[in-house]
C-alpha cells in the first residue's frame, strides 16, 4: 500500500484567488496598486505539477491548495505525510501556517518547523541569532521608518524587505550609497511591501548558494553554486537581483550566470561548509534548505540568508539553485523531491509506511558531501 502524501502548494492562481478583494480591490480603491513581485514566491501550475508527478512515483497524492480551506482538507484526508512547498503571502509567519496546522492535527510533514521557518524569514531575527554564535554575517540595521534612519549606517549597503524571499523588493537599485538613496528605497519597500527594512552593509566579494539535503549530522552539502556577477547586463549592480531572477534571466533566454560546481579553493569550499554545517544545526534545519554566501572584503564567507523552504522550479533552463545543485550531484528531479520524503519520513518514524522504500535511488552519481 503507498503511503498516502498531501502536497501543500501555493499557486500563483489560487492566492490570488484567495485574497483577491485585498490585492485588488482594497488597493485599487486607495489608488495603489500591488507590488509587481506580489506573487513571485508562489508556485507556478509548472512547478506544482512537476513535484505532483515526481512524488506519485511511490506515493498516492492529494494536492491541496494552502488556502483558508487547507485545515479542513487535511482534516477529511488525514495523510501520513504532508510534503510542504506552501509559501503563503503575507506576514513574517507565513511560512510557518501550514506547519503549525499539521502540528495541531498531529499530521509529519517535511522541512522545518514553525520556528525555524519563522526565524529564518525574517533576516534580521536570523542575523542577530547567526551574529551572537559567531557566525559571520553582515553588519545590519532595522529601518522602520524612512524619517528615522540611524546615524551610524555605512554606504555602500543594501536594502530589503525584512521578511521576503524570492527576491522580492530587491532591485537592481537596492544598492545604495548615500541616505537620500537610502531613504528612497526605505520609503518604497514600507509603502509597497508593509514591513520594515532591514539594511545590511554591502559585501562586494563573490556570490554563492548552497543546497543541503538530510538532517543534522548526517547533511549533505550539494556541489556548491557561485553567482557569477560578470554575466549580468552592462552596468548592473553586482546582486542577484528581483530583475537578475525574474526579467532578464528567461527560459527563452536563459541568464549565463551560474556556476556549478562553483571554481573554488579547496580552502574555501571547506569554509564555506564549514559555516553551513554550523547554520544548520544552530537553526535546526530539517530534510532540505538553501543558503546563501557572499565573500567580504577579506574573501571569508558570511551567512547572507537562510531558505528552509527552497524554490524548486523543475526545468534546468529555470536556473533553480537547489535543483541545479541537486543535478550536479548526479540526481534528478524525481529523486530530489522523494529524497526530502524519505528524510522526513525517517525523521519521523514512517519508514515502515514507505512503500518500496527499499528501491528508492537517492545516491546520485556524484554521492554527495558529508558534513558533520
Amino acid at each position: 500500500m503507498k503511503m498516502k502524501v498531501a502536497l501543500l502548494f501555493s499557486s500563483k492562481q489560487g492566492m490570488a484567488r484567495a485574497l483577491g478583494s485585498y490585492l485588488f480591490d482594497e488597493k485599487m480603491d486607495e489608488g495603489e496598486e500591488p507590488p509587481p513581485d506580489l506573487l513571485a514566491e508562489c508556485d507556478s501550475d509548472e512547478t506544482i505539477k512537476a513535484v505532483q508527478q515526481a512524488l506519485e512515483s511511490f506515493h498516492q497524492v492529494i494536492p491541496i491548495e494552502a488556502d483558508e480551506f487547507a485545515y479542513i482538507r487535511l482534516l477529511e484526508e488525514k495523510p501520513d505525510l504532508v510534503f510542504n512547498m506552501a509559501e503563503r503571502l503575507f506576514g513574517p509567519n507565513r511560512e510557518s501556517h501550514i506547519p503549525t496546522i499539521c502540528e495541531i492535527l498531529n499530521i509529519p510533514y517535511t522541512g522545518s518547523d514553525p520556528l525555524t521557518l519563522g526565524l529564518c524569514l525574517d533576516k534580521a531575527r536570523a542575523k542577530e541569532i547567526l551574529a551572537y554564535h559567531r557566525i559571520p554575517t553582515p553588519p545590519f540595521w532595522t529601518v522602520d521608518d524612512e524619517n528615522d534612519l540611524p546615524t551610524a549606517i555605512t554606504y555602500p549597503c543594501i536594502v530589503k524587505p525584512l521578511y521576503e524571499g524570492s527576491s522580492k523588493g530587491i532591485k537592481n537599485d537596492s544598492v545604495v550609497f548615500n541616505r537620500k538613496e537610502l531613504k528612497k528605497k526605505v520609503s518604497e519597500i514600507k509603502n509597497l511591501y508593509e514591513q520594515p527594512a532591514i539594511v545590511e552593509k554591502f559585501l562586494t566579494g563573490r556570490e554563492f548558494t548552497v543546497g543541503v539535503l538530510g538532517n543534522y549530522p548526517e547533511l549533505e552539502i550539494l556541489p556548491i553554486v557561485e553567482i557569477d556577477h560578470s554575466q549580468l547586463p552592462e552596468g548592473a549592480r553586482p546582486i542577484y537581483s528581483y530583475e537578475a531572477k525574474w526579467v532578464w534571466d528567461t527560459p527563452e533566454k536563459p541568464l549565463d550566470i551560474f556556476r556549478c560546481p562553483a571554481d573554488i579553493s579547496s580552502e574555501l569550499e571547506k569554509k564555506i561548509k564549514q559555516i553551513i554545517v554550523k547554520t544548520c544545526r544552530l537553526f535546526r534545519i530539517r530534510d532540505w534548505a538553501r543558503i546563501d554566501v557572499r565573500l567580504d572584503e577579506k574573501g571569508e564567507p558570511n551567512i547572507i540568508e537562510i531558505n528552509p523552504l527552497p524554490g524548486i522550479l523543475p526545468r534546468p533552463e529555470d536556473n533553480s539553485c537547489l535543483p541545479k545543485a541537486a543535478r550536479a550531484a548526479g540526481y534528478s528531479y524525481e529523486q530530489l523531491i522523494n529524497r526530502v520524503v524519505f528524510e522526513a519520513s525517517k525523521r519521523c518514524g514512517l519508514l515502515q509506511k514507505l512503500a518500496g522504500s527499499e528501491s528508492y535511488d537517492f545516491t546520485g552519481d556524484g554521492g554527495g558531501n558529508h558534513g558533520g
